[in-house]
């Protein structure tokens, strides 16, 4: 029996229920419709029961309830391992398609349109404890193991520029590091404190004063302080955002070699619909 339930729900219901909205869900059909077009011979296996439209919906349902393939596969009247299948070619065949992709590290060196200002974090996600290399997953702030992800984003737009990974016991700085991001040199970056030492990589980069030791912050520095976070609340805005997906804020159990890619899919889909809001509010306007 179909699954038809979804056809039912209002637009904002629909974003509550899959985490996008119905424009981007549309969009996503069309680009896998065009690819499946495009490239005929990468239909493999026998044919599958559920359309298109709900393939989607089952990986939209995945990766924001981020309930096991079995739970997820007992909605629509399919097996666990077809569900398993469903979510996997949904995942590559939208990157393989090229629509749903962010600027990547390039777009901050551009020499005419670079962002003035760029805001960095890093964010966390709890994984299962490795069977092996336990120490280098270990996260001390979060006292779990976890994979890290650094986010870059345009302070003016909103826009997630570029995503880096690493695992829990990395320090944020090293992971910069070890990321190779590097900003024009006419760009602000504004980061927390776990970027001390930032400045001799990149001279227009704020940080958060520190207290000294047995000392006491002045008045003004406090004011930074306080000016800065101001400025970089944006970044936790965006991070929240992105974890209204229950697959990035509960303990990730799948492969972790396939993190990066569900990350930076979901961060295409982030960066889709703030574009599709802006387009509606220009209309209106």
């Amino acid at each position: 029996m179909e699954n038809l339930f979804y056809l039912n729900l209002k637009p904002q219901q629909f974003k509550r229920r899959f985490g996008v909205q119905i424009q981007t869900f549309k969009e996503m059909l069309k680009s896998l419709e065009e690819y499946r077009l495009a490239n005929p011979k990468d239909k493999r296996g026998s044919k599958n029961k559920l359309t298109l439209e709900q393939q989607i919906l089952v990986a939209l349902e995945y990766w924001r309830e981020y309930r096991t393939y079995f739970h997820v596969g007992t909605n629509w009247g399919i097996s666990e391992s077809t569900t398993w299948r469903i979510v996997h070619y949904v995942e590559s065949t939208l990157m393989k398609t090229g629509k749903f992709g962010i600027p990547g590290k390039k777009a901050l060196l551009k020499g005419f349109g670079h962002p003035e200002v760029v805001v960095m974090d890093v964010t966390e996600t709890a994984v299962e404890r490795p069977k092996k290399k336990q120490k280098k997953y270990y996260s001390g702030k979060k006292k779990c193991h976890t994979l890290k992800m650094q986010v870059v984003i345009n302070q003016e737009t909103k826009e997630i520029i570029c995503l880096n990974f690493g695992p829990g016991h990395c320090h944020d700085f090293n992971l910069f590091k070890k990321s190779q991001v590097h900003f024009n040199p006419e760009t602000d970056s504004l980061q927390d404190s776990g970027y001390q030492g930032i400045k001799d990589y990149h001279s227009n980069s704020y940080t958060p004063k520190k207290k000294p030791k047995n000392g006491s912050l002045s008045a003004l520095e406090k004011d930074y302080n306080r000016a800065l976070a101001k400025d970089r609340i944006v970044i936790e805005h965006i991070n929240r955002s992105l974890k209204i997906f229950k697959i990035l804020s509960s303990r990730y159990r799948n492969r972790r070699r396939r993190y990066g890619l569900r990350c930076n899919l979901l961060a295409a889909l982030y960066n889709y619909e703030l574009a599709l809001g802006s387009k509606i509010q220009n209309l209106s306007l």
